[in-house]
C-alpha cells in the first residue's frame, strides 16, 4: 500500500473514531485523560512501525486497526435496539464500548508484533480507559469486557509477531510434512 493511501486510510479511520466527538464534550479530566490515551496507544503502535522501518507492520496496524473499528461499529449498530445498547445514562450505543475498542486494538498490536515488553504498558493503559468508562458511567462493565476481548481476538487473527518462528504446513508434489519458518 504506498504512502498517500496509508495516511489517507489513516485519517478516515480517525475521523470515525467516536473518541474525536466525545473528546469536545468531555466533563472532567479523567475523560479527557482517557480519550487521549484511547488515540496515544494505536497511533503509538503505528508510530513504532515507521521507527523500525517494519513494512509488514505498517499493513497489518492497517488491518487491525480497520477490522476492529468496522466489527465494533456494527456490532454497535445492531445491539443499540437492545437492552444491551444503552448507556448507564439511557443514551444509546453502549454496547461494546468504542474507546475502549479502539485501545485495546492498539495494545493487541503492540503486544503480538513486538511482544510483552510493548503490549504489557499498552494493556496497563486500556484498562484505565475501561476503567475510566465504567467509572464516569459512559458504560457497563459488560460493554468494556465485550470491546476488549472482541479487540484481543482481532489482534490475534490480524498481527503476527516481528520475528516468530513457527511450524508451517507443506503440501506438495513429493513432499507433505511441517517445515520450521521464522519470518524476519
Amino acid at each position: 500500500m504506498n504512502r498517500s493511501l496509508r495516511s489517507a486510510a489513516l485519517a478516515a479511520l480517525l475521523a470515525a473514531h467516536p473518541m474525536l466527538a466525545s473528546a469536545a464534550g468531555s466533563t472532567s479530566t479523567q475523560d479527557t485523560v482517557a480519550d487521549v490515551i484511547t488515540g496515544l496507544v494505536p497511533l503509538g503502535g503505528l508510530a513504532i512501525t515507521y521507527v523500525k522501518g517494519d513494512d509488514l507492520g505498517k499493513t497489518q496496524w492497517l488491518r487491525n486497526i480497520s477490522a476492529e473499528l468496522l466489527l465494533n461499529t456494527v456490532a454497535r449498530g445492531l445491539f443499540n435496539e437492545t437492552s444491551l445498547g444503552r448507556r448507564p445514562s439511557g443514551n444509546e450505543y453502549g454496547f461494546p464500548s468504542g474507546h475502549v475498542g479502539f485501545v485495546t486494538a492498539g495494545a493487541a498490536f503492540l503486544q503480538e508484533r513486538y511482544g510483552w515488553h510493548y503490549g504489557a504498558p499498552a494493556y496497563v493503559l486500556a484498562a484505565y480507559v475501561a476503567y475510566e468508562r465504567v467509572d464516569s458511567h459512559h458504560h457497563h462493565t459488560g460493554d468494556v469486557i465485550a470491546a476488549a476481548a472482541l479487540s484481543y481476538g482481532v489482534g490475534r487473527l490480524f498481527v503476527t509477531p516481528e520475528d516468530a518462528s513457527y511450524l508451517a504446513p507443506v503440501i506438495g508434489p513429493d513432499f507433505m510434512g511441517m517445515r520450521w519458518e521464522r519470518s524476519f
